[in-house]
């Protein structure tokens, strides 16, 4: 049985769910976001509750239903809260700033570096050391952090690099003579 699956998803106020054949769409204060279950699911929506139930008793069945209800959850966490990760640049002269929709890099190398944000996703730079993505996709909002990372991932010998806020860097030692 599913501990996931069994709890209920609860709709705050503003917040609107459809279901249409395995299509859940989701209605919020901060936009519209839709999830397509697969066949081994029931969703069904009552008294501002989504409830999530197996067809059957096959181990797919039982996995999926954990999941979707998980998913389903994402989406009304993201019309209402929305989606947030902070990265934090460390490193002499690494710095960051908005352009428009355009966030410049500084990050050592003989270039600047240029991301452009996505539709979908809010980029911002309160410092010159700090990156703010926000977003009503969970994934998307990810998918944007890492690849914000990935110009220059954090080195364990002095730390240097992009890092997510409350990420851990595994510090080496240097060099002995």
């Amino acid at each position: 049985m599913s501990r996931i699956g069994k709890k209920p998803v609860e709709l705050p106020s503003g917040v609107s769910a459809n279901v249409s054949g395995q299509t859940v769409e989701v209605k919020g204060p901060k936009g519209t976001r839709s999830f397509t279950a697969t066949d081994d699911v029931t969703i069904t929506v009552e008294d501002n509750v989504v409830q999530i139930d197996p067809r059957g008793k096959s181990k797919r069945a039982l996995q999926q239903w954990g999941m979707s209800r998980t998913m389903v959850q994402n989406l009304v966490t993201g019309v209402t809260d929305g989606f947030k990760k902070e990265l934090e640049i460390t490193g002499v002269g690494y710095r960051a700033q908005m352009q428009g929709n355009t966030l410049k890099l500084n990050l050592g190398y003989s270039h600047d570096v240029d991301f452009v944000a996505p539709d979908g996703v809010t980029i911002t730079a309160p410092k010159q050391t700090q990156i703010v993505v926000e977003g009503i996709d969970q994934q998307q909002v990810g998918e944007v952090a890492a690849n914000i990372r990935k110009w220059r991932a954090p080195e364990p010998y002095k730390g240097k690099g992009i890092r997510y806020k409350d990420e851990y860097i595994f510090r080496k030692e240097g060099k002995k003579k």
